[in-house]
């Protein structure tokens, strides 16, 4: 077994657990990719075992801290075993969604990996240099434990680009070319919508399940105020739209600059029984779209601001700040008096303490007034753990503007 020696007093990280082994930590070894090493302090003493990787800063990923255990098939199957149990624990499958996420990387002890579960098909990704090296291993312990006999791979987010890594895409399992399973198109149920995503084209694994708690919590709030005309940007496939109509909004504009995608909200509408006229579309950018709303004087007793990953590093926060802040400024000022505003960050290098400045500044900007009626976060199933706060990556704000 190959070592990785730490420099002098580079150990207290892993000492608390945290998975992450960085290069300017090493002080000596090396391996092949994914291979697994064995992780030491400065005078030898065992830390962790985890994967090599050359081409990342993250140097190594610790797959467990116990010096007896060993890197194998079992203890993907064990890993894996544990994950499926704290989502049995959770009761969302199949009672709130028949979209589940089974695993999330670092907060399962299996940094690299993401694997959603829509209905009968399994989407994942392999974005570590570890997973990758392992990943025979993880997809037939997944399927062992769920029974299931589909799995497709999007390992194709640049992430995976810093591993060394090319993207890869495919059926990993099942779906073979021809035979009657080769569909990527699924259907799944939350609450009590229906929805349908494409695990092939869709955006990371196919859907963004970690926002399916806010969009029932939207729904109560469009409900429970009586919030007739909705505003959703960065709409993606219409969860928030479906949402903002099943809690009686009468009239929602869904804005995304993604034709296909605005063309499945428009189906999932009619799929659950709106009417399709309370649905107006624009394909555009939401930036330019909020400015020419406000030229135009228009107002909306409800908007929505879900937008992408402005900040993937701590290093981006500076200028991830700027965009935020104005998008929320020009949403404060298009919402009516006493509307509801929901704003998101899906940026890790973006704290929620930050994000909750960054608004906080619009809205000295947009020279109004409102209430943190709800602070929002990813749903239970992609937890963050004790030791790892890296992993909280999604945080909102619901506010109600003053009247």
């Amino acid at each position: 077994m190959k070592s990785v020696r730490l420099a002098e007093g580079k150990e207290r990280s892993l000492l608390r657990r945290h998975p992450w082994v960085f290069a300017g930590s090493v002080a000596r070894g090396k391996a092949d990719a994914g291979e697994t090493v064995r992780v030491e302090a400065a005078d030898g003493r065992f830390l962790a075992w985890g994967a090599y990787s050359g081409s990342s800063q993250i140097r190594v990923r610790a797959w467990s801290f116990d010096e007896a255990e060993r890197i194998d098939h079992a203890f993907f199957k064990r890993r894996v075993a544990r994950a499926l149990l704290l989502r049995e624990r959770l009761a969302i499958f199949p009672a709130q969604s028949s979209g589940v996420r089974l695993v999330h990387g670092e907060a399962d002890g299996l940094p690299g990996v993401i694997v959603d579960r829509y209905a009968d098909t399994l989407s994942a990704q392999f974005l570590s240099a570890g997973a990758e090296r392992w990943k025979g291993a993880i997809a037939d312990a997944l399927l062992g434990a769920t029974g299931l006999t589909r799995l497709y791979e999007r390992s194709d987010s640049g992430v995976r680009g810093l591993e060394g890594l090319e993207p890869v895409t495919g059926w990993l399992r099942g779906g073979s070319d021809g035979a009657a399973d080769a569909t990527t198109e699924v259907s799944i149920t939350e609450h009590d919508w229906r929805l349908t995503l494409d695990v092939a084209g869709g955006h990371k694994t196919g859907f963004y399940l970690d926002q399916r708690d806010n969009r029932a919590a939207f729904a109560r709030w469009v409900h429970r105020i009586g919030l007739k005309t909705v505003l959703n940007c960065y709409c993606y496939t219409g969860g928030f739209t479906v949402a903002a109509l099943a809690g009686g909004a009468e009239h929602v504009v869904s804005v995304d600059s993604s034709a296909p995608a605005l063309a499945r909200l428009q189906a999932h509408v009619a799929l659950n029984g709106f009417d399709t006229a309370r649905s107006e579309v624009a394909d555009a950018d939401v930036n330019a779209f909020l400015r020419e709303a406000l030229k135009a004087g228009r107002r909306f007793d409800a908007i929505v601001l879900d937008p992408p990953k402005f900040a993937p590093t701590a290093s981006h926060a500076e200028r991830a700040a700027r965009a935020y802040k104005d998008i929320n400024r020009l949403a404060l000022k298009l919402l009516a008096p006493g509307g509801l505003l929901l704003t998101f960050s899906c940026s890790g290098g973006v704290g929620a303490e930050l994000f909750h400045k960054i608004v906080a500044g619009a809205a000295i900007d947009a020279e109004v007034d409102g209430a943190i009626v709800q602070r929002l976060e990813g749903a239970p199933d992609h937890p963050t753990t004790m030791v790892f706060p890296e992993g909280e990556y999604l945080k909102g704000l619901a506010i109600l503007k003053a009247a």
